[in-house]
């Protein structure tokens, strides 16, 4: 059983409307990338110019930010779930 990556609304285009998508990776990295070779553009969405997660983009391991733990090199494992949040703007 793959791990599930939760796919954000504004990604979702990309998916053609799934919220939820399955796929097999051992971290991170790997799960960006295979979501890319699957729905095009995902990574351009989620990545900056040198391939680290964008600053306002949140992605978590079962409810765990990845900046807490080994960031992209975050180990996945099957049944794993994977959200990536964009970060809420606003506020006063």
């Amino acid at each position: 059983m793959p791990a599930t990556l939760y796919v954000p609304t504004p990604l979702r285009k990309l998916t053609s409307g799934q919220s939820k998508v399955q796929l097999a990776a051992t971290n991170i990295a790997e799960m960006i990338e295979r979501a890319d070779a699957q729905y095009p553009g995902f990574r351009e969405r989620v990545l900056d110019g040198e391939g680290e997660v964008k600053r306002f983009i949140n992605v978590f391991v079962n409810g765990v930010d990845i900046r807490t733990l080994q960031g992209k090199q975050t180990p996945i494992n099957e049944g794993d779930e994977v959200s990536v949040i964009p970060a809420m703007a606003g506020g006063r």
